[in-house]
């Protein structure tokens, strides 16, 4: 399916009239045992492979201007209309491609090369951050652009998980799954950290122009890194009439897997109640502590960088992945300090507090998508993957909710019953698992 020690592509998982649910692999634990087991330098040889390097950079060039973007739209919607429910209406556009496309985009990297997916979409984001820019510089850019222009950005995301993060996984080498999926998604805390910074300092020294025009360039930038891979992948043919059948053996393959159901739930929860509390970002910036854009970009950033620190530290190899109650807790974790942090008037407090929250995002970022590779069949992980992107697009649902509480209450009150109500359910799933 790909290079360097890529597992190959075994089965094509058709439409039939029976059950083809591949059996629960028992293979996990054994496999964690010994990456724990080889701990002899895995960042030096992730990083000695080209063509790891260039998706590695290539991911995280989106993904920081992906951040820019939102922060940057944020802020100027909520200086065009004062209302964090605008704010939120305008981010909700973003998302809704990965609840509505996100199991198809799995199924479908199944059977396309991922690699042409990945620079279909990075072409496509390059266009749209253009198109945006050149819009802002004659004067003639309204709110529904930027949310068709996050719309396009979201069909781009869909592909994240299924096709560039599964290739990340490929070229390592089932040896150094662990270790890369730390690495990358500790780029992806870097991204978050310094995408808003820069979304907020150029928005506010520059203007919207500059910002859209700079993401639009290393889009270009990331599509040629990628156009450089060596990848090969033994695809299946593609039969349109069999995907909604290849989707519906995931969803019964993840619902059977413990692990992987808890990894859905948790997914779920975070994305609609917790994460959402960044589409009421500039309210609470503004309204709470009377912060300019890059104040607004520093509070964004601060939970990216304790997720920077905790990914560092599983990246090194030196604390391997440690299972799905490590995923929980992590995740209930940073909701309880953001909830904490919602009632403090204290902005360095604030700060300090998503901070440390951040430390408990890496350890949900790593095992969200190393759980699934570690003890999914191989020809079912793009799909399963793909619904863990459905399940990540749930994130509208509790945009648009915290967006209208923000309105009603204030943003401070909307975060603390989001996260309050986000902290509930992941102690029911924490619960379930430890009767297991």
């Amino acid at each position: 399916m790909g290079l360097h020690g890529a597992e190959p592509r075994q089965v094509v998982l058709a439409s039939t009239g029976e059950d083809q649910t591949p059996p629960i692999p028992s293979e996990g634990a054994r496999r964690l045992c010994e990456m724990r087991a080889s701990r002899d330098r895995p960042l030096a040889r992730l990083l000695a492979s080209p063509d790891f390097v260039r998706l590695w950079l290539a991911g995280g060039l989106t993904n920081t201007m992906r951040m820019q973007e939102m922060l940057v739209v944020g802020v100027f919607a909520y200086d065009m209309t004062g209302s964090a429910l605008a704010v939120s209406l305008v981010l909700m556009a973003r998302a809704l491609p990965m609840l509505m496309l996100g199991a198809l985009a799995g199924a479908l990297a199944e059977n396309i090369n991922r690699k042409r997916l990945l620079m279909g979409g990075q072409a496509c984001a390059a266009a749209g951050a253009f198109v945006v820019a050149l819009l802002a510089a004659t004067g003639t850019l309204a709110l529904w652009h930027l949310a068709l222009s996050g719309f396009l950005s979201g069909l781009v995301w869909t592909n994240e998980h299924a096709t560039r993060r599964r290739m990340v996984a490929e070229v390592a080498g089932s040896r150094d799954i662990v270790p890369a999926v730390a690495l990358d998604t500790t780029t992806g805390s870097t991204t978050r950290m310094i995408g808003p910074l820069l979304g907020g300092l150029f928005l506010q020294l520059l203007g919207l122009t500059a910002a859209y025009l700079l993401a639009g360039l290393l889009y270009s930038l990331a599509l040629w890194l990628v156009l450089g891979v060596r990848y090969r992948q033994e695809a299946g043919a593609f039969v349109a009439r069999n995907l909604l059948a290849e989707i519906a053996v995931a969803i019964r393959l993840a619902l059977r897997h413990p692990v992987i159901r808890a990894v859905l739930g948790v997914t779920i929860l975070m994305n609609s109640c917790v994460f959402s509390y960044g589409a009421v970002l500039p309210a609470f910036g503004r309204q709470v502590f009377g912060a300019s854009a890059v104040g607004i970009g520093a509070l964004a950033a601060a939970e990216a960088a304790g997720a920077l620190l905790g990914g560092l530290i599983m990246a090194s190899g030196r604390f391997s992945m440690a299972g799905a109650r490590v995923f929980v807790a992590g995740s209930a974790g940073f909701a309880a300090l953001l909830l904490i942090a919602s009632f403090v008037p204290n902005f360095t407090v604030v700060l300090a507090l998503l901070f440390l929250g951040g430390i408990g995002v890496a350890a949900f970022a790593a095992h969200q998508t190393g759980l699934v590779l570690l003890d999914a069949p191989p020809e079912a992980r793009s799909r399963l993957l793909g619904l863990i992107t459905t399940c990540i697009g749930t994130g509208p649902f509790g945009v648009l909710a915290i967006g209208a509480l923000a309105d009603w209450a204030g943003p401070a009150t909307a975060i603390s019953l989001m996260a309050g109500l986000g902290l509930a359910g992941l102690a029911l799933i924490g619960l379930s698992l430890r009767k297991m």
